[in-house]
């Protein structure tokens, strides 16, 4: 009997990466003239991670620097969330938060994502915050892998193909 082939679906983003793109989003936006005055600033407070101005469009601005050091650092911004500007006194805020794991409802969709457009000997059970994908067949696994390549609602990592 031919032994199952085994790979697990993941999303997770590396937290140092992710210090780093900040940091260099604070600089660059310290540095830049457009900044200069506005009260830009980018921090992270805990999981939170609050970008805030005197202006909407420059904390929007402020915002798309620190997105494109994300892409730079190899973060997809299908893990970073973050809410419309919001206006606190004569400060304008966004706060954002990089989401790792993949939730229930996200699992149930590539759960039956696989189920009905995946090869028909492809298994996928939910464990926690990832997902397991078994088969008899790699050819199979590997045909999940590419349709799965495209997903839109996260951050997929493909690990531990046994």
């Amino acid at each position: 009997m031919a032994k199952e082939s085994t790979f697990d679906i993941v999303s997770k983003v590396d937290a140092q990466e992710v210090s780093n793109a900040l940091n260099q989003a604070s600089k660059e936006i310290a540095q830049r003239y457009d900044f200069k005055g506005t009260g830009a600033s980018v921090e992270q407070n805990g999981e939170l991670i609050v970008v805030t101005a005197n202006a909407e469009e420059r904390v929007k601005a402020a915002n798309d620097v620190l997105e494109s050091k994300l892409i730079k650092r190899g973060i997809s911004l299908k893990s970073y969330e973050t809410s419309e500007p919001k206006q606190s006194g004569k400060v304008y805020r966004i706060e954002g938060q990089i989401k790792e794991g993949i939730d229930q409802a996200t699992a149930k969709k590539i759960s039956k994502m696989i189920r009905d457009e995946g090869p028909k000997s492809v298994k996928a059970q939910i464990q926690g915050d990832e997902l397991r994908v078994s088969s008899k067949s790699r050819d199979d696994l590997q045909a999940v892998i590419a349709l799965l390549k495209d997903f839109e609602d996260a951050d997929l990592q493909f690990i531990n193909m046994r």
